[in-house]
């Protein structure tokens, strides 16, 4: 009896190990199915379970950890394939998702190291070599990249990801027939991969051959039904079809699988303006907003379709103008003036008799420009909005300002206001980003909104939407701009990078190009105000001759147009300069060249300098322009970060 008695406590142990060890394995191969289905929630509970049944499941740890980072969550992601190195060390497999999860957190020198040991080893593992080539394009080294995938190519000529990753990097480097070349490739060699369909869907979206697009995204869904990432791009395609109704059909189903995909929301939302239903946009956005009121997209179409459908009158106005002063108040509390001065600007375009105008002068007047300040109470006692501090205030800046340069010399800085650049602001209809259609449109209208503010630069008021550049140009010729600026947009759920290309109104040359990288939130508002401050630092400062005494004048520049004590100015006869057939500059000969002007005293609004004629003869008068042009040397900043659609595509593509 005892030896029956040690013989079942010694196999007992034994039994429920290989119990669990199954149940384990039972775990794993369901979440490998899960993983087929892309159905990463579920793949990564069958995992969980697995693990917690055997935790040194080597298998189980490597799929986990790749589920999260299908799932975005890249830190946990390095957790969990940290932990299968450890059990699988020899695993090339496991290294490879270790470099990829390091180059999705930025982590691209620790990312380097490790690619380069496994190639060490195994000069042409495929996973390897694929992530060699995404370090490229994190690394802004896109043609670097485009040299590895074709020489990878090379040796396995019928890989699916290879050939795709080949057609996108020569996609974003502007070749889109060879980028068509490669992709049909791959769909020869792979007729029923339905990512393949997906990958050539976006492809020839982007050559702008949006029927063929539709075509491959239907064979995309006919062999993975319900492949969410084609339903939302099937959706973008139709509206770029001009098909506004089915768009909207797709986009009610994808906000039916998953409520807070804002992408639906604003196509929905998109596609009713384009049907002219604005009071069904309004709704369609505003219910948007309620899920997630930091997406700017959907904001910023909100408002302007507030802005151009309602009265100033509409409580709906009040509403959306309020979240901006309440965000506004919270940057000022933290002292970012500029971005609190943005939401002010925002909210008063919304409800320009809002109270809350009084704490934007406030603002105004810590800036540093009390005259604005003054401008802008009395505005509030013209609409009947002051009280007795505020009367105050207006009486003590009045005479404050008594001895203020415009005073002393009897002008009215306001009426003196002169803009002297004419810049249009466009985006061509078909420029979409992977997440937003129409985003160059909506960034186009943000960066016009913020040139209102600019004092130099005035941003035209024509449709931001053009189909073509010859119908930019020709808009904008016709119109009289100096110059015109068309503006594209690549973007990832949490990245945007915005490109402005200027053009010479006249003649349609090319005068500079801009980029804007941003990330995090806020990122469109931030990186808009970056493309507006390179552009307006790229414009020569450019005034007018007001009043001359003797050998002192007086400009309608000041402090607020970057006037500084000191400098010397062109003086040049008025209606001679004309902006150069190329480039950002103005031109004007020798003979044209009237004098200088070395500014001597600045106010906010004015500037007055000492006068030095240029040539025996003095010929400088009343209405001469006044030119800086050593700001011609300014140039463009040069993009510093990767195309953030082509690092999300590229991340998707497994």
């Amino acid at each position: 009896m005892p030896v029956i008695l040690l013989f079942f406590v010694l196999l007992f142990p034994i039994n429920l190990e290989a119990q669990s060890q199954g149940s384990a394995a039972g775990f794993y191969e369901r979440g490998r199915s899960h993983m087929a289905d892309e159905n990463w929630y579920s793949a990564v509970e069958s995992f969980l379970e697995c693990l917690r049944l055997n935790p040194a499941h080597a298998e189980g740890t490597a799929a986990l950890a790749e589920c999260y980072y299908e799932l975005a969550e890249f830190d946990e992601a390095l957790n969990w394939v940290r932990k299968a190195r450890q059990l699988a060390r020899a695993n090339m497999s496991v290294a490879n998702l270790e470099v990829f999860t390091l180059i999705a957190l930025g982590q691209l020198d620790a990312a380097t190291t490790l690619v380069n040991s496994i190639l060490a080893v195994e000069p042409y593992n495929r996973e390897a070599l694929f992530a060699a080539g995404e370090l490229d394009i994190a690394r802004n080294r896109p043609s670097e990249a485009m040299l590895r995938y074709r020489e990878a190519v090379r040796r396995y000529p019928d890989d699916r990801r290879l050939l795709i990753s080949l057609a996108l990097v020569t996609l974003s480097l502007g070749d889109g027939d060879t980028a068509l070349t490669y992709i049909n490739n791959a769909l020869t060699q792979h007729p029923g991969d339905f990512r393949v369909y997906y990958y050539a869907a976006y492809i020839y979206s982007m050559n702008n051959r949006v029927t063929e697009a539709i075509r491959y995204a239907e064979r995309s869904l006919y062999y993975r039904p319900g492949h969410v990432p084609t339903q939302s791009l099937m959706a973008t395609l139709r509206y770029r079809n001009a098909e506004y109704d089915e768009a909207s059909r797709l986009c009610d189903v994808l906000i039916a699988n998953n409520r807070q995909d804002m992408s639906a929301w604003y196509l929905k939302g998109l596609s009713f303006i384009r049907m002219n239903r604005m009071q069904d946009a309004i709704t369609v956005l505003s219910s948007a907003i309620s899920v997630n009121e930091d997406d700017e997209f959907i904001r910023a179409i909100l408002e302007e379709t507030l802005i151009s459908s309602t009265v100033l009158e509409d409580p709906r106005r009040v509403r959306f103008a309020t979240w901006h002063f309440n965000k506004a108040r919270n940057f000022r509390q933290r002292n970012l003036i500029e971005q609190a001065l943005f939401e002010y600007r925002r909210g008063l375009r919304l409800n320009p008799f809002a109270p809350d105008r009084r704490e934007y002068a406030e603002l105004l007047r810590l800036s540093g420009f009390p005259a604005r300040y003054l401008e802008e109470l009395k505005f509030l006692q013209d609409q009947g909005l002051a009280d007795r501090s505020l009367n105050d205030a207006v009486e003590a800046y009045s005479s404050l300002l008594s001895n203020a340069l415009f005073r002393q010399w009897q002008v009215n800085p306001v009426d003196l206001a002169e803009r002297h650049w004419k810049v249009a602001v466009f985006s061509l209809a078909g420029q979409s980003s992977f997440y937003h259609a129409d985003a160059g449109s909506v960034a186009a209208g943000v960066i016009r909104e913020l040139l209102v503010h600019d004092r130099n630069i005035t941003p035209m008021n024509l449709n931001l939407r053009q189909v073509t550049f010859s119908q930019a140009f020709r808009q904008a010729r016709e119109g009289g701009a100096d110059y015109f600026v068309l503006v594209s947009v690549t973007e990832n759920e949490r990245d945007i990078s915005i490109k402005a290309e200027v053009f010479v109104g006249r003649t349609g040359s090319p005068a500079g190009t801009y980029y804007a990288y941003r990330t995090g939130t806020d990122r469109l508002r931030d990186a808009s105000r970056g493309i507006v401050n390179q552009l307006s630092s790229s414009m020569p400062v450019r005034g007018r001759l007001l009043i001359r005494r003797q050998g002192q004048a007086l400009i309608n520049k000041g402090k607020a147009d970057g006037i500084q004590q000191d400098t010397v100015y062109d003086v040049v006869k008025k209606g001679r300069p004309q902006t150069a057939n190329e480039g950002i500059a103005l031109v004007y000969s020798g003979d044209e060249l009237v004098g200088k002007l070395t500014v001597t005293n600045v106010d906010e609004e004015i500037a007055i300098g000492t006068l030095t004629r240029n040539g025996f003869f003095d010929r400088i008068e009343q209405g001469d322009e006044i030119i800086l042009q050593s700001r011609r040397s300014v140039q463009p900043a040069v993009e510093s970060a990767a195309n953030p659609e082509l690092r999300a595509l590229l991340r998707t593509l497994r």
